[in-house]
């Protein structure tokens, strides 16, 4: 008798292909965060007087911290206040969870 090779079955192979099919719906971007701002002056200070979205404010800022090794060595959560920063930060030592607060009081 020859050997007979075993062949799964049809439901099993159905539920192991059902998830694969799903296709996530596209997410559309909040208008909100794309609307360009102004900074203050104090915030201008460190990205610049052009008006840009909050995204992109955030990545500004924190390109300044990281290119003035501005984060704490120690807890790297924690971001040193150079004298640019203090004036917007309004203390020596901030969390990275305070700054988009901190960073939002500053844009019209």
């Amino acid at each position: 008798m020859a050997t007979a090779k075993k062949v799964p079955t049809k439901k099993a192979a159905d539920t192991t292909a059902a998830p694969a099919k799903k296709v996530a719906a596209k997410r559309t971007p909040n208008a909100a965060f794309l609307k360009p701002l102004t900074p203050s002056p104090l915030l201008a200070a460190v990205i610049g007087a052009d008006p840009l979205p909050r995204t992109e404010v955030t990545k500004k800022v924190w390109e300044y911290i990281k290119k003035h090794n501005l984060q704490d060595a120690a807890n790297k959560r924690n971001i040193n206040a150079d004298a640019k920063l203090k004036d917007i930060f309004k203390k020596p030592q901030v969390t990275m969870f305070e700054l988009t607060k901190l960073i939002s009081e500053q844009l019209s």
